[in-house]
């Protein structure tokens, strides 16, 4: 299975920056962007790629170790950027650094269990909205974001998640994501 560890922001989180998209998507060049929606809207923290079935379990003890030592924490959708012109990206605000020692615990809850880990880039917390291929500038979507901050809301789950990619060859297929497990965020203090 095709796994990763991440954050699922709530609905009603989801359906505040689904009103600020859907100004963007109805912008001019917009039709140039490949906008991904809610089912994608995830902060990934950690990727897993192909995981054995017969490792699943020992993954899954171990990211539930991981949530059992993080406290749940406040977040909330915050700003846009662009990687290049290549993804389109909403931010977070409120405790970011308890997100990135989340990020931390999932990614090293995979080699614990046995899953051949890289060393990654320091984590940059952000839920993608768009993919381009470079002929569309993001910049102007980006700064069309800037003053967007949502609701906050409590973390209060780390949840390991299946990507599906699309196998049609349809033009506009998107990826299709199943939640496999999640584990309350129990630390006090």
């Amino acid at each position: 299975m095709r796994l990763f560890a991440a954050v699922l922001p709530p609905d009603e989180a989801l359906a505040e920056l689904g009103r600020a998209v859907d100004r963007l998507t109805s912008s001019e060049g917009a039709e140039g962007l490949r906008w991904t929606g809610p089912p994608g809207w995830h902060f990934t923290l950690a990727f897993y790629g192909e995981v054995p079935d017969e490792t699943v379990p020992e993954l899954s003890r171990r990211l539930e170790r991981a949530a059992a030592r993080t406290a749940p924490f406040p977040l909330a959708l915050r700003g846009g950027g662009h990687f290049g012109d290549r993804a389109l990206w909403v931010g977070a605000t409120g405790d970011v650094a308890a997100l990135r020692r989340l990020a931390e615990r999932a990614g090293a809850a995979a080699g614990k269990a046995g899953l051949d880990t890289e060393d990654h880039r320091h984590y940059r917390p952000h839920l993608t909205l768009a993919r381009g291929s470079g002929a569309v500038s993001l910049t102007p979507y980006a700064a069309a974001l800037d003053t967007f901050t949502g609701e906050q809301w409590t973390v209060g789950e780390l949840a390991l998640v299946r990507s599906r990619l699309p196998t049609s060859g349809v033009r506009g297929e998107r990826p299709r994501y199943e939640k496999v497990g999640g584990w309350p965020l129990s630390a006090t203090g």
